[in-house]
This record gives structure tokens, C-alpha cells and sequence, in this order.
């Protein structure tokens, strides 16, 4: 049987496919060639005072092109409260911008009045770069009270990337140019981004936000001895409830010199927990199933316990948002 054209034509794609492989960048192995795009990922806002409140980075009204591509990263990603999308900011492997522009953001009452609230809780933003965070403030307020606009917006944002060969090694944000907010005015929001090398190896990238002082992490110990030793208290005293109580049952059920009319109108006028004494040794349906699940339950019980003490005392760490989750 002759072959066809269709299965000629397939047969000649896949070896072209496995003789000549593709080139192309990705974030899953972190490697670009000069010119690649790199994309700027923009995830959430909120005030700084309370990091857990946290909201999409366009609910703020940044300008923002339509159909923006959302990054899923996993169940610790939307446990974190983080929500990627693509900012289509035009970034390039290796390429400086000495001035590029993002868009020009007309301001109304309505925006305005979102930005002044927003700098007024001293909102913070957090950006990603190659599962690299950036972090900024949204604006400043001005402590001068003679002055009409005390809020100013930050409209052009430094990005600092250094990259060792073909992977990026750090990066960094800056601010600059504020502008009073005022209605009816229209602000260039620009960026420009240089690219520096660096020794430092791709293995030791995070090593920058493991730093004490950069990160500091403030266990609050007398908090959890405050607690620990309440949970003694309570189980020492239900303990005592329980063993007294059981110590009347106890002697109530070896006294002999009762007779048998009397022990069985003790045991009818049992209430409560006591009814279920006939079902101890019951075997309940489906035993296997809950053996099974009663395991499992436990094993995980377990596991979820030791990444908790490892992740206190140091020694556990991930290194990309959200990726706490690959270890369950």
C-alpha cells in the first residue's frame, strides 16, 4: 500500500520537528535568546498596612489594553490572592528602553477620587517578571497642607533587570516623575528598562529575598506561649470534668452489695454519651472505605503539620509564588 499524501506530509513534519527543534523562550525553563519578549505581570494592589487585603491590580483604574492574557499558577496562586494578567508592556531580552510609553491615562472624577483613596491607605502593587516580584507604591501624599494637591501619582516606573547569560537573575523597580491628580487632565504613563549582566548563578536568584534584613519575618512568641498554655488550661480542666464524672460511674457500676433490680434501673436511666455503650464494638458499614480514608486523613494530617514546622523554622522555601502547593 502506497502511503499518502497526508501521512507522507505528517511523517516528514515530525522529523523535521525532532531533526531541527524548536527555539522557543518560555517561563517554565527560564531561558530567553537576545531580543526574546519578557512579560511584565501585573497581580494585586492593597494597603500596605494590611497585607491580607488585597484586590486585582485593575480595580485601580490603570489604562489597559482589552483581552489581556491571565496567568493560572495553581492552587497556592489563588490562595495567595494572586491573579496574573499580561500588562502587553513591550519588554525584550537584553534590549534597553530609554522611554517607552504604557498609555495615556485620562483622569475623571471618578479615577480621581479612586487614587486619592488609594494613596490616602498607601496602596502597594506587586508586579512579576519571570516569577520575580516587584514591588511599588501607588502614589505619595504630600505632607504640606497649604498645598491644593497633596496626591500625586507615580507615572513612570525604572525597571533594573540584571540576567547572567540567557536567564534573568534579579530585577527591581523604581518610581519617578510624580504628578498631581487633577480632573480633566491627561498623564503619560512611561517605563524604561536596562539590562545589566551579573555572576550571580540562577540557583541562588532568591537568595536576595531570603536576606533577614531585606524580609524580616517577627515571630511573636510570647503569643504563641499565651495560647499554648491556654490550651493546657482548657484540657486540664475538661480532663477533670471528665474523670470525675467517670470516677461516679466507675463506683457506682462496682458496688456489690446492690442487687440486680436496682444496678438495671441505674443503667435505664442512663442519658446522653452513656446510650452508645452497645455501639463500641458495632462495625460500622463500608469498613474498608474508612479505613482508608481514616489513613489518608492522617497521613495528610501529618504532612500538612511538618511543612508548617519546616516552613517556621527556616527551611523550607519555594522559589515562585504560589508554589507551596506542588508539595501536597
Amino acid at each position: 500500500m502506497l502511503p499518502t499524501a497526508r501521512s507522507l506530509s505528517l511523517v516528514l513534519f515530525l522529523a523535521a520537528f525532532i531533526i531541527v527543534p524548536p527555539a522557543l523562550a518560555s517561563e517554565s525553563d527560564h531561558k530567553y535568546q537576545a531580543d526574546d519578549p519578557v512579560t511584565l505581570w501585573v497581580n494585586k494592589v492593597g494597603p500596605y498596612n494590611n497585607p491580607q487585603e488585597t484586590y486585582n491590580y485593575y480595580s485601580l483604574p490603570f489604562c489597559h489594553a482589552s483581552g489581556n492574557t491571565h496567568k493560572w499558577g495553581g492552587l497556592g496562586e489563588v490562595l495567595g490572592g494572586n491573579e496574573l494578567i499580561d500588562s502587553q508592556i513591550d519588554l525584550r531580552f537584553q534590549k534597553n528602553v530609554d522611554k517607552g510609553s504604557i498609555c495615556e491615562l485620562e483622569l475623571d472624577e471618578t479615577k480621581v477620587k479612586q487614587f486619592k483613596d488609594a494613596i490616602e491607605n498607601n496602596y502597594w502593587f506587586e508586579f512579576f517578571i519571570d516569577d520575580l516580584p516587584l514591588w511599588g507604591f501607588v502614589g505619595e501624599l504630600h505632607t504640606d497642607r497649604n498645598s491644593d494637591n497633596k496626591h500625586v501619582l507615580y507615572t513612570h516606573k525604572n525597571i533594573n533587570i540584571k540576567y547572567n547569560k540567557d536567564q534573568i537573575i534579579h530585577v527591581n523597580l523604581s518610581q519617578e516623575s510624580p504628578k498631581p491628580l487633577e480632573a480633566g487632565r491627561t498623564l503619560d504613563m512611561t517605563y524604561s528598562v536596562k539590562w545589566e549582566p551579573t555572576n550571580i548563578s540562577f540557583a541562588h536568584r532568591f537568595d536576595v529575598y531570603l536576606d533577614y534584613p531585606f524580609f524580616e519575618h517577627q515571630i511573636h512568641w510570647f503569643s504563641i506561649f499565651n495560647s499554648f498554655m491556654m490550651v493546657i488550661f482548657l484540657t486540664g480542666l475538661v480532663s477533670m470534668i471528665l474523670m470525675r464524672t467517670l470516677r461516679n460511674d466507675y463506683a457506682k457500676y462496682a458496688r456489690e452489695d446492690d442487687d440486680l433490680e436496682t444496678l438495671e434501673r441505674d443503667v435505664s436511666e442512663e442519658s446522653g454519651w452513656k446510650l452508645v455503650h452497645g455501639d463500641v464494638f458495632r462495625p460500622p458499614h463500608y469498613l474498608a472505605l474508612i479505613s482508608a480514608l481514616v489513613g489518608t486523613g492522617a497521613q495528610l494530617a501529618l504532612l500538612v503539620l511538618l511543612v508548617i514546622l519546616l516552613a517556621i523554622v527556616g527551611t523550607l522555601y519555594v522559589g515562585y509564588a504560589g508554589a507551596l502547593d506542588i508539595i501536597f
